[in-house]
């Protein structure tokens, strides 16, 4: 009797552990979906709350934190031009185009990368002149991280592959 109960007792546990797991899967989706609504009503703000800055901490970290935006976005506006291009003319491309467009997309993935270096190397600096505490400034390249991963998502499903 007691193994029958043992038994029944561990399946049953085992059934609420995959579904607890499955539900973590769910949220995870719910999550990311979340971060795209909240980063497209105001990123700034989602930022702000999502950190918890003191006084000191945002008057030294919002700065850099504009700085690097400003970068990203030309970047990005650079991306976009290269890509209405391509969606505008609707027929196939000659090679010559094909290498002008895979050279200016990869410059300007270069240039968010070497913004995203710069980022990070002012993050991270030592205690005298530290922007963020170490926990705070991983918090927020981590949640960068993610803002650009669903953002590179989106620019992804709507670019057509070259013809």
């Amino acid at each position: 009797m007691k193994k029958n109960f043992a038994a029944v007792l561990f399946f049953a546990a085992m059934i609420a552990v995959q579904s607890a797991w499955a539900e973590d899967k769910i949220a995870d989706v719910t999550d990311m979906q979340a971060l795209r609504a909240a980063v497209r009503a105001d990123k700034k703000a989602f930022v702000a709350s999502t950190l918890k800055l003191t006084p000191a901490e945002a008057k030294r970290f919002w700065p850099i934190y504009d700085n690097y935006q400003r970068i990203v976005d030309s970047a990005n506006e650079r991306r976009v031009v290269a890509v209405e291009a391509l969606i505008a003319l609707d027929k196939p491309i000659s090679d010559l185009y094909a290498r002008n467009l895979a050279n200016e997309l990869v410059a300007t993935d270069e240039v968010e990368i070497k913004a995203r270096r710069t980022l990070h190397n002012r993050l991270m600096r030592g205690v005298p002149t530290r922007i963020l505490p170490p926990k705070k400034a991983a918090r927020y390249l981590q949640l960068e991280s993610k803002i650009r991963a669903v953002q590179a998502y989106d620019v992804a499903a709507n670019i057509p592959l070259v013809k």
